[in-house]
């Protein structure tokens, strides 16, 4: 399910919102699906179960899932995460677009990232 890289520099939990984030993302966790519980994962990865809580509590926050008391933590639908994330990732998009361009990148160079990575190609 998810993988932790502990020479990674981020912070465990950041890897297990990014590894859950993911799952989501790509359908591998569908919607409405149950999580396992933050004591069923913090076991399987051996970790504490408040790094656990510590992620679900920020893809909460972000939309990507939602806790039921009592019941556990679920996958959200996507146009429950859709508005608040796009706001977020498009900040950060123009704020790495104006370093870009700060740093003389090609306008029509950037566009034609966007266009392939639209297209379906994965530009590395």
């Amino acid at each position: 399910m998810i993988q932790l890289n502990y020479r990674d520099s981020r912070p465990i939990y950041e890897q297990i919102r990014e590894g859950l984030r993911r799952l989501v993302i790509t359908g591998a966790i569908a919607k409405d699906e149950k999580l396992p519980s933050v004591r069923e994962l913090a076991s399987e990865l051996a970790i504490n179960p408040n790094t656990i809580q510590r992620a679900y509590r920020e893809l909460e926050t972000e939309g990507y899932i939602y806790t039921v008391p009592g019941k556990g933590s679920f996958a959200a639908e996507q146009s429950d995460v859709t508005g608040r994330r796009n706001e977020a990732l498009l900040k950060e998009f123009d704020e790495i677009v104006r370093e870009l361009l700060y740093l003389s990148e090609d306008k029509e160079a950037l566009k034609k990232r966007i266009e392939e990575l639209a297209g379906g190609g994965e530009k590395q």
